[in-house]
């Protein structure tokens, strides 16, 4: 396991923190969700009769839920209406269009928007200020047809008496009366879940129990006590939004990563250990299955959460990308002891002003020259913080120096000398950049190119790692295009017996 400094330690333990949405949060989800639970067993309701369990499912049941990247954005609350029907009453469909009207005439009743039907559930949207909204699932007990259908493949039982049908619009047999309805299994999720952190809860529980004076550790609620495999998740689930956050359509399921983490969760008792402990092993938890990719379901072993990867086999690829990128970020973040270096570090996928805000209380130096160095670049510094820019790939011992500059031609006019964050150049021109160094040879040079901006996007070419030059004979230099439209970097890099023994920094080229 990689050391981690006593100042990257307290630094991740507070991130963790910083991540977390307020207790208020949970218990005004919690107080929404009951209120809708008491409007389905009004005695006019198509529900009167009928026996309602309902609960939360997904991040807020996990206790994984973080706060959204803007202030703008919207948590989800994920909630399971399970019905104490029968399939011989009620067809899929019946069971939806019930719940339908119901959530219909709650929303007027409350001067609500009305609800959306979606393939699964309903959707309730809150009013701005509350900043949520509420995906209730239809379903109905299933466990003893599920306990048979498993027996029938020899598949392993856990868990399986929790298990439920769901309505699904795109099911065959949606509007049919038939036991063959869709499957799910949330609260045995959970319970797998919570059972891979039994013994750090309970020790959590039973600690601020005793700090709170409380005579029963059941009157601490369970949302109150973090472990550090939620911990750990929030913080991997906020650098994989970051990463993702220009490409959303490619980044890892939230379920992907809960279930890899927790299975390699080996019930450390802080969050640093927690987090490099999941990065190093998470992906040990991926079988292989003929040539199919298999991240399966705890609670329901049919089902495989990485069955999109066959198909769409860049996800896969996008996965390993970003797991590799986690590795380097938090491995170079845990060695040093410098917390502004650490914020400079995680930046890119995790966002400065969160890092700002997690350092506050350990080092307000740290944060000043933070946000003072913000202000100094302006603009120029969400370009050195954009999340596709590589961490560096190399361990980092400085011997020697390395400097950059350039010269832009373009046809009909002399080469002009380009300045770092100078004058817009012109789009189509050509770039020459060279490097200098005053380290000996031999070693390798390596350049990192980081395009930002609508045009390099729409290109699909915002780039961003390594690429090895040519060294022989100190001549060191590399060309490029104008093509895109913002401010871009170029980075050299010398690497000397597989360390980063130099950089030039990003140099700055804005093209117009």
């Amino acid at each position: 396991m990689t050391k981690v400094t006593s100042s990257a330690d307290r630094f991740i333990n507070q991130l963790a923190s910083t991540l977390d949405i307020p207790d208020e949060r949970y218990a005004s989800a919690d107080r929404s969700y009951r209120s809708i639970c008491d409007w389905l067993e009004r005695p006019e309701s198509r529900f009167s009769r009928v026996y309602i369990n309902a609960y939360t499912q997904g991040s807020f049941r996990l206790g994984t839920v973080i706060r959204p990247l803007n202030g703008e954005e919207h948590y989800d609350l994920d909630v399971v209406c399970e019905f104490g029907a029968s399939k011989v009453s009620r067809t899929q469909k019946q069971l939806f269009d019930d719940l339908g009207h119901e959530l219909k005439l709650y929303a007027a009743r409350y001067s609500m928007e009305s609800p959306s039907g979606w393939d699964r559930c309903w959707t309730l949207n809150y009013a701005d200020a509350a900043q949520f909204h509420i995906d209730l699932l239809p379903s109905i007990p299933d466990g003893q047809r599920q306990r048979t259908l498993r027996e029938e493949r020899n598949l392993s039982l856990e868990y399986v008496e929790k298990s439920i049908s769901i309505t699904d619009r795109n099911h065959p047999k949606y509007q049919q009366y038939t036991d063959d309805w869709p499957s799910s299994n949330p609260n045995g999720y959970a319970d797998w879940f919570m059972d891979r952190m039994e013994v750090a809860f309970n020790k959590r529980r039973r600690a601020m129990a005793l700090y709170e004076a409380k005579a029963d550790v059941a009157d601490i609620p369970a949302f109150r006590v973090k472990t550090p495999l939620q911990s750990a998740i929030q913080i991997l689930k906020r650098h994989r939004d970051v990463c993702f956050s220009e490409r959303p359509d490619g980044r890892p399921s939230s379920i992907i990563i809960s279930t890899l983490a927790a299975h390699a969760y080996q019930q450390e008792a802080t969050v640093t250990g927690a987090l490099f402990s999941i990065l190093a092993s998470m992906d040990q938890h991926i079988k292989i299955i003929g040539q199919t990719y298999w991240i399966a379901n705890p609670s329901d072993p049919r089902e495989n959460f990485a069955d999109a990867w066959e198909a769409e086999p860049e996800r896969k690829l996008a996965f390993d990308d970003w797991l590799d990128t986690a590795r380097k970020d938090f491995e170079r973040a845990g060695e040093t002891e410098d917390l502004a270096q650490m914020i400079d570090l995680l930046s890119p996928r995790l966002g400065r002003e969160l890092l700002e805000k997690a350092a506050t209380q350990h080092s307000p130096a740290a944060v000043a020259k933070s946000v003072a160095t913000r202000r100094l670049y302006g603009a120029i510094q969400r370009v050195f913080d954009a999340p596709h820019r590589k961490p560096v790939a190399w361990p980092t011992v400085p011997q020697g120096s390395v400097s950059l500059s350039s010269v832009m031609s373009r046809a009909g006019f002399r080469p002009t000398a380009v300045a770092n964050n100078g004058a817009a150049v012109p789009i189509g021109s050509s770039l020459r950049f060279e490097a200098k160094t005053n380290l000996v040879w031999p070693y390798k040079v390596f350049w990192q190119v980081v395009n930002t901006g609508p045009a390099a996007m729409r290109a699909n070419n915002l780039r961003g790692g390594f690429l090895e030059g040519t060294a022989s004979g100190g001549n060191l230099f590399r060309i490029e295009g104008a093509y895109y439209k913002g401010s871009h970097t170029i980075e050299c890099f010398i690497v000397k017996d597989g360390y980063c023994a130099a950089r030039s920094g990003p140099f700055v080229v804005n093209i117009d």
